[in-house]
């Protein structure tokens, strides 16, 4: 028999969120330039950025604010941070971009999450001795 039968009232049950949504993304992106070459120094990344947004979203995506947190110019590596709504943005402009002063170029993303702490070790870079 359920407890409601026996004359006891059903636990009412209410969901609660407390965590409220990340503010900004974080991305780990890697810059693939084939031929070698010229390596941008982290302005000339930046700008590189920039470009793709503009290219893919007009003068409007241009202006959305990310940070280039870190950049490895040895490895063309960066962890690039954005706010949570331009996540899409970024992320598409990156992936459709194909050069970089006129030579072929891809971004990969490699992880992203809305968590910084997330992109700070990576189990598949795990060299064991």
């Amino acid at each position: 028999r359920s407890p409601a039968g026996r004359g006891m009232a059903a636990a009412a049950f209410e969901r609660r969120v407390l965590r409220r949504a990340a503010e900004h993304h974080y991305l780990r992106v890697r810059l693939e330039l084939p031929d070698g070459g010229a390596r941008p120094n982290a302005a000339q990344f930046k700008q590189l950025v920039v470009t793709a947004l503009r290219e893919l979203h007009g003068e409007v995506g241009a202006a959305l604010p990310f940070d280039v947190l870190t950049y490895e110019e040895k490895t063309l590596s960066a962890i690039l941070r954005v706010i949570s709504s331009g996540l899409v943005k970024l992320w598409s402009a990156l992936t459709l971009l194909g050069f970089y002063q006129n030579r072929r170029c891809a971004f990969r993303v490699l992880q992203t999450s809305p968590f910084l702490l997330a992109l700070s070790g990576n189990s598949r870079e795990l060299v064991l001795d």
